[in-house]
């Protein structure tokens, strides 16, 4: 990627760990650009392959584009312990069982967002820790918007959280908890506002 010369930054902080769900949602509700992406801090997928999630959504293709490390697996270099990245592979299953979303890796951090369409429902989502990934997709989803699968390159680095834990299986089930809490939100109404204000923006898009 060209370099386009400085990019203005600034830090944001609160005292205690709300998660990582909490930590992506106030760093994206606080962006300003018509675009903003979201990247894990190991930088897995490296910040080259921006223009992959970006370029969609600034053509007026999508409005929601993210990573996948499902969709052409010669693209990881490093991959995940087997145990996790299996446990990976059942979830995504389940959460297209559960969800009814067709696409293969929702965990991916590298993803992008045409703010003014999704930002209602970025605001609206509650999951604090590892299922907001769904969580956001998800909503988009039922809000009808233009969501785009892309893969990207990938190279695991070991230390994250879910290595921390060591048990992959535990960190799973409180995931798929989580998958669950969605559904029963969404059925109970929770997003529906949320959902109406995006399809609102979305048929004001360019």
């Amino acid at each position: 990627m060209a370099n386009s010369g400085a990019v203005a930054t600034r830090v944001i902080r609160y005292e205690l760990n709300r998660g990582k769900g909490f930590a992506v949602r106030t760093g994206l509700l606080a962006a300003s650009a018509e675009v903003a992406l979201f990247s894990d801090a190991d930088f897995s997928t490296p910040m080259t392959e921006t223009p992959r999630v970006v370029d969609p959504i600034t053509a007026g293709e999508c409005d929601l584009a993210f990573g996948s490390r499902a969709l052409d697996r010669s693209l990881i270099g490093v991959h995940q312990p087997w145990r996790r990245e299996q446990g990976g592979r059942i979830f995504n299953l389940l959460v297209r069982i559960a969800t009814g979303l067709p696409y293969w890796d929702t965990q991916c951090g590298f993803k992008a967002f045409r703010m003014n369409v999704c930002r209602p429902l970025i605001e609206a989502a509650q999951i604090d820790r590892f299922g907001f990934d769904v969580e956001l997709i998800y909503l988009a989803h039922l809000a009808g918007l233009r969501l785009r699968e892309i893969p990207v390159r990938w190279d695991h680095t070991a230390g994250g959280p879910l290595d921390s834990s060591g048990n992959y299986s535990r960190d799973s089930l409180r995931m798929i908890n989580e998958v669950r809490r969605i559904r029963r939100s969404a059925a109970a109404g929770f997003y529906d506002s949320a959902i109406a204000a995006a399809r609102r923006a979305a048929e004001t898009r360019p």
